[in-house]
């Protein structure tokens, strides 16, 4: 059964988020306790437009981090950055005038490290783009660091990978 993910940020002005944001896309996000999952939908709007009625790709990779971040929050209850992020364009996102569906699951839990995999699909259903990410939880301390712009550079960088 899926439940609403209460909004934890101390202001609601986060582009993705924020209800406060007139600009923003306003998302509410809900976790599924069975599926050990969160999920969102979002019926994109035209002037989020690449070519050709294609939602734009930075838009798309925007949703998959968003949703990553809300996952790790709700595994957690803490907050988290994203350190890494790789995505996949499998087919087209088109603005049709249906709502899309953001889903993502944690993949693996190591310390602060929370990897995740996240996917984006059209109103039929069908895979459209897909990504993997890495978040590294903060401690509270250094989560209010961060929202008064202190420096990360504690946090470890993950190690380069070949591929």
């Amino acid at each position: 059964m899926k439940k609403v993910i209460q909004n934890p940020f101390p202001d609601n002005d986060c582009f993705f988020c924020g209800c406060d944001n007139a600009a923003g896309l306003q998302l509410k996000f809900y976790w599924d306790e069975e599926r050990q999952e969160t999920s969102t939908e979002y019926l994109p709007a035209q002037h989020f437009v690449g070519q050709g009625d294609i939602l734009h790709g930075a838009i798309q990779m925007g949703l998959l981090d968003e949703i990553m971040g809300w996952t790790s929050y709700a595994v957690t209850h803490e907050m988290a950055v994203t350190s890494g992020l790789n995505s996949k364009f499998i087919q087209p996102t088109y603005i049709s005038g249906e709502k899309i569906s953001v889903t993502c699951r944690v993949t693996a839990k190591e310390g602060p490290k929370i990897s995740m995999q996240a996917t984006l699909s059209n109103s039929a259903g069908e895979v459209c783009t897909t990504a993997t990410g890495i978040f590294h939880v903060l401690s509270p301390d250094k989560y209010k660091d961060l929202l008064q712009h202190a420096s990360l550079s504690d946090i470890e960088p993950l190690p380069a990978k070949d591929d």
